[in-house]
């Protein structure tokens, strides 16, 4: 590695990324006495909400689930609609940097680019950007799932003239979009939400759809300090309930019975009940059997598709946002919530264009061809999604004992201890990443219950002497094998999603999550109170 290195200070564990994971974990860790120091690539705290401020952006989990559940941050803050959005979530961001005096401990601009262990001193050697070196005891790298924006190869991208940014790397300042023809390329979260919010000011809107975007109706609503969801004198038992909860949520529960055991008019209820609550209610709130039994999975989807028609006025739209038959199973692909979404295809000034049927052929100087169609456009937006769970590590070159890098021994499929270890990377301890319930994860719930137990095994460390810990081989086997049993007795598989990796041309297809949080919990827990089985500690 090349780089002036800094020999001292030698932290004891240096955090990677400010988001909901990263601060968690230095918040944490200092209570506890460790010597710890983060690195932020952006200029402020707040992980994807320094870097989200895309025209709609807002976070897709209602309050007060997406916060922390630490008092001295919730009791004197109060939201201002159910679901935030990115100004909002900035807002929260500073609150908690006030409460907490988090950025003392922070390096800002610093973006990690290599990281070596070294076996002599039991380090990491952890380059950044502006070629420094620093040294810590434990590396935690906190990036999240959507660190690696993913832009296809179009042919001619470099030409387009005009404004073109990915979701992900919106320019601070924004884009005016007011009055412009605009392009807009996916379908996906930040697609739906780019949509239907330049539908109704641009003087021209093209959307090009790969797949439709099983979205759900958000049922927005604004608060006031009488109106916040939870009160504050209920927000410990509701923070307690959110941390064993499945999908890190407390209000979602799903129903215990099956679907295609409940008469249909009942069954309908329910439904109706969830969709009328909003957000994902509706994906993890109805019956038990909707991800794992393909005819629950239909009624499902057919409940859902029979919702969207009806707000769409041209048979032809109904057919490819809604299809008769579904392209996947229904929640195989995560749906994305919506306000207005599918009315923004009713206006005139709106077109859809089926890149399944008219493939983009190339972008031009002034637009993009689909279909032998030239499409002009003043500014064009990518929201072409990300190379999900591995692409934010794999992006740096981390190089473990045997030399390799992360994405070298990934190479031939994801291996991982709990989603946590890998083997031939000591002293590594990754939150949110692959193979752990991530984006089956409210963000805020796996900082604090993955993050506790990061933090109560590196104090086991510090108390017990311990210098260097590994995952093993045949931990991460055994871990991987799991996964593999895991997606083998599911619906996943049958969607080509980011969910597994199959969003990437070239990328290897496997689940890249663990879907059951109880279960994953209930794992990690046992293998603590063994004392850390499947690690190598010295």
């Amino acid at each position: 590695m090349v780089g002036s290195e800094e020999r001292e200070p030698a932290w004891d564990v240096l955090v990677i990324g400010a988001g909901f994971s990263g601060l968690y974990q230095l918040h944490r860790l200092r209570e506890e006495g460790f010597n710890v120091h983060l690195f932020e690539a952006g200029a402020d705290i707040g992980g994807i909400w320094h870097w989200n401020c895309y025209p709609g952006a807002r976070v897709d989990s209602h309050v007060p689930n997406y916060e922390y559940s630490l008092e001295t941050v919730w009791q004197d803050w109060n939201w201002s609609e159910r679901f935030p959005d990115w100004k909002e979530l900035r807002r929260y961001f500073a609150h908690l940097d006030a409460k907490l005096d988090l950025s003392r401990d922070i390096s800002f601009g610093k973006r990690v680019v290599g990281a070596e262990f070294d076996e002599s001193t039991r380090e990491w050697a952890v380059t950044t950007a502006d070629a420094s070196i620093a040294r810590a005891r434990f590396l935690v790298p906190c990036l999240g799932f959507a660190a690696k924006a993913y832009v296809p190869d179009f042919a001619g991208l470099d030409r387009f003239e005009g404004p073109c940014h990915h979701t992900g790397h919106w320019p601070q300042d924004g884009v005016d979009l007011e009055g412009k023809r605009v392009g807009v390329i996916g379908t996906g979260a930040s697609g739906v939400q780019v949509i239907q919010e330049t539908g109704p000011i641009a003087s021209e809107l093209v959307v090009f759809q790969r797949t439709p975007n099983q979205a759900l109706a958000m049922q927005q609503r604004a608060l006031d300090a009488g109106s916040q969801p939870v009160p504050n004198d209920e927000l410990r038992g509701y923070f307690r309930t959110r941390q064993i909860s499945g999908g890190g949520i407390a209000d979602i529960v799903p129903d215990r019975r099956r679907a295609v055991d409940v008469d249909p008019d009942e069954r309908d209820a329910v439904f109706e009940a969830a969709w009328q609550r909003g957000g994902f209610h509706f994906w993890g709130g109805t019956f038990s059997d909707i991800s794992m039994d393909e005819t629950a999975n239909r009624m499902a989807y057919a409940f859902w598709r029979d919702k969207v028609r009806a707000r769409l006025g041209d048979p032809t739209l109904r057919e490819k946002l809604a299809p008769t038959e579904p392209i996947h199973p229904f929640g195989t692909k995560r749906p994305s919530l919506e306000q207005t979404y599918y009315e923004v295809y009713n206006q005139d000034n709106v077109t859809l264009v089926d890149v399944r049927e008219t493939p983009i052929e190339e972008v031009t100087e002034t637009g993009v061809v689909a279909g032998a169609h030239h499409y002009q456009f003043d500014v064009l937006v990518l929201a072409t999604g990300f190379d999900s769970g591995t692409g934010g590590l794999t992006q740096i070159d981390i190089r473990g004992t045997q030399g390799c890098t992360m994405a070298d021994f990934w190479a031939d499929g994801v291996k991982t201890h709990l989603g946590i270890a890998v083997p031939g990377f000591p002293n590594l301890l990754m939150l949110y990443g692959p193979q752990s319930p991530t984006a089956f994860w409210n963000g805020p719930t796996s900082a604090e219950v993955q993050g506790d137990w990061v933090v109560d095994c590196l104090i086991h460390m510090r108390d017990n002497g311990v210098t260097r810990v590994e995952a093993t081989d045949a931990a991460a086997e055994a871990w991987s094998e799991h996964i593999r049993e895991i997606a083998a007795g599911s619906l996943l598989p049958q969607a080509d999603s980011w969910y597994m990796g199959a969003n990437v041309p070239g990328k290897r297809r496997e689940l890249l999550f663990h879907p059951g949080v109880p279960d994953y919990m209930k794992r990690c827990n046992a293998i603590a109170a063994k004392g850390y089985d499947g690690f190598e500690c010295a």
